[in-house]
C-alpha cells in the first residue's frame, strides 16, 4: 500500500482515497499500482462490504500528472507499459467484487473520470467538474478507457468530450449518465452516508452476484444455461434463510455473507 492511496476502514466500510491533494490528485504511476494493490487486497476481504473511492482536498482527480509525459510515458513502449499497470488497477476496482461508490467532488478529469467510470455508483457535488481536454496537447485516449465511458454516456456524448475537449459541469454530467446524483455541496457528508446504509443493509452475495450479473450482460453473447442456473443459488445461502426469518419475524436481518 502507497502513502499516495490512503485506506481507512469503518466497519464494513473502506474508504479509498487518492492522497495528493497538493496536485490535486493528479494519477501518477505509484498512485495507479497503489490502487491496484489496495483494490486486490479488499475483493479479497470478507468483512467489507462497501467501498468509498474519493480524493483528498479539492478534487477527485485532476487527470493526469503531466509530467509523466515526458519521463515514463515518453515513447510508445514506455506508454504502452504504463498503460498495463493503469488498466492493472481500473480493471481492480471496476471486478471489485464489493460494490464501490465514487465520492466526486470538484475536478475530475481526464484518469480521474476514466477512474470515476470504474465504479458502480458515482456521485458528484453540485461544484464538480468533469473532461478529457486532452486534444489540446495531442494525447489519445485509447480504446479500453474510451469504452469504459461509452458504457456510460454513450457514443455521441463520448464524442462531445473528445472532439470538443471542453470541461463540463455537474448538470452536463447528469445529463451525459456520467454520474447518477449531484448533491448540494454541504449535504454530500449524509448523502454517501445514507447511500452506504442502503448498500450495507443488503446481503453482501447478492449484491456480488448483481454486480457480475450486470458486467456480464455488457457481453452480447447470450446467457448460458450455466449461467442461468448461477441466478437461483441464493436459495441455498445462510443469509437467504436469514433474510425471510427476518421479514417474516419484522426484524432486521443479520447478514453474514454465507
Amino acid at each position: 500500500m502507497s502513502d499516495v492511496i490512503a485506506v481507512e476502514r469503518d466497519g464494513s466500510l473502506a474508504t479509498v482515497m487518492l492522497n495528493k491533494p497538493e496536485k490535486l490528485n493528479a494519477m501518477d504511476l505509484p498512485m495507479w499500482t497503489g490502487l491496484a494493490d489496495v483494490f486486490t487486497e479488499l475483493d479479497a476481504d470478507d468483512g467489507v462490504r462497501c467501498i468509498v473511492l474519493t480524493g483528498a482536498g479539492k478534487a477527485f482527480a485532476a487527470g493526469a500528472d503531466i509530467s509523466e509525459f515526458e519521463t515514463v510515458r515518453k515513447t510508445p513502449e514506455q506508454a504502452r507499459d504504463y498503460d498495463v499497470t493503469m488498466r492493472k488497477a481500473l480493471t481492480a476496482v471496476r471486478e471489485c467484487r464489493h460494490p464501490v461508490v465514487a465520492r466526486i467532488e470538484g475536478a475530475c478529469v481526464g484518469g480521474g473520470l476514466e477512474l470515476a467510470a470504474m465504479a458502480d455508483i458515482r456521485i458528484c457535488n453540485e461544484g464538480a467538474r468533469f473532461g478529457v481536454p486532452i486534444n489540446r496537447i495531442s494525447v489519445v485516449m485509447a480504446y479500453p478507457e474510451i469504452q469504459g465511458l461509452m458504457r456510460l454516456a454513450g457514443p455521441a456524448n463520448v464524442l462531445e468530450i473528445l472532439l470538443e475537449g471542453k470541461v463540463i459541469g455537474a448538470p452536463d454530467a447528469l445529463r451525459m449518465g456520467l454520474v447518477n446524483r449531484v448533491i448540494a455541496d454541504d449535504m454530500m457528508d449524509a448523502e454517501i452516508s445514507e447511500t452506504v446504509k442502503r448498500i450495507t443493509a443488503g446481503a453482501p452475495r447478492v449484491n456480488a452476484w448483481h454486480k457480475r450479473f450486470v458486467r456480464r450482460l455488457l457481453d452480447p453473447a447470450p446467457v448460458t444455461e450455466d449461467e442461468l442456473a448461477e441466478c437461483y443459488e441464493f436459495l441455498n445461502t445462510a443469509d437467504y434463510a436469514e433474510g425471510m426469518a427476518a421479514f417474516k419475524g419484522k426484524r432486521k436481518p443479520a447478514f453474514k455473507g454465507e
